[in-house]
């Protein structure tokens, strides 16, 4: 049996993580090691489960998938990270290459992709499309990057307050999973609504259902 590459599975939902593990154990030269649900459970099996790459997800139970990119960018430097999300790469592809991501690929084009995705992060290359790789070459010309949706206004604290908003997630709950007061969660929902032109909060949070894909 040839040597085998470990891979650990960060994602919130049990049948994409099986279905997920059951591709990447087809391969000779690929396992999967571990899986998490959240950015809490990742970081507690990180180092019993010593993988040589982690697959994460954007939206998971607790904190934003960036957090997690970032406090493996900052503790496991060593560990490439590629980004498989249902979000548009338009709006996260850039924010988690900046986070340390090493690769995106929507779930949409996981099962025709993801293999090559995984074995060129492994090779230390990134993984990216077209559309994504002008986007990040038109931030280092230092290009203006513009955009129809105005959620791409949005800062990466400001995007995940606004997730947990179409979750279903209130104030309390917000902040308690963002390790922040209450009020400072108050300010961000005040320049979300600057920035999307939402005039109060019952439309506030009707925008963030519909944009999280949330049933009402």
């Amino acid at each position: 049996m040839p040597d085998q590459s470990r891979i650990f599975i960060v994602d919130d939902h049990p049948v994409f993580r099986k279905g997920l593990a059951q591709l990447i154990n087809e391969e000779s030269d690929l396992m999967v090691c571990g899986e998490a649900e959240d950015v809490t459970e990742a970081r507690r099996a990180l180092e019993k489960n010593k993988p040589d790459m982690v697959i994460v997800d954007i939206t998971l139970k607790d904190k934003s998938g960036l957090d997690l990119i970032r406090f493996l960018r900052d503790n496991h430097g060593d560990i490439p990270v590629l980004v498989v999300s249902m979000h548009e790469e338009s709006l996260y592809g850039v924010r988690a290459m900046k986070a340390g991501a090493r690769g995106y690929i929507m779930k949409a084009e996981m099962t025709e992709n993801v293999i090559q995705a995984i074995r060129q992060v492994l090779s230390g290359k990134i993984y990216a499309s077209h559309d994504m790789i002008s986007s990040l070459m038109g931030m280092l010309g230092r290009k203006a990057v513009t955009s129809s949706d105005p959620v791409q206004s949005l800062s990466d604290r400001e995007l995940e307050v606004f997730q947990l908003i179409g979750k279903g997630y209130g104030r309390k709950e917000i902040a308690e999973i963002l390790g922040v007061s209450v009020k400072t969660v108050g300010s961000y929902r005040e320049y979300i609504k600057r920035k999307l032109n939402v005039k109060n909060s019952p439309e506030l949070v009707k925008h963030a259902i519909r944009w999280t894909g949330n049933p009402e």
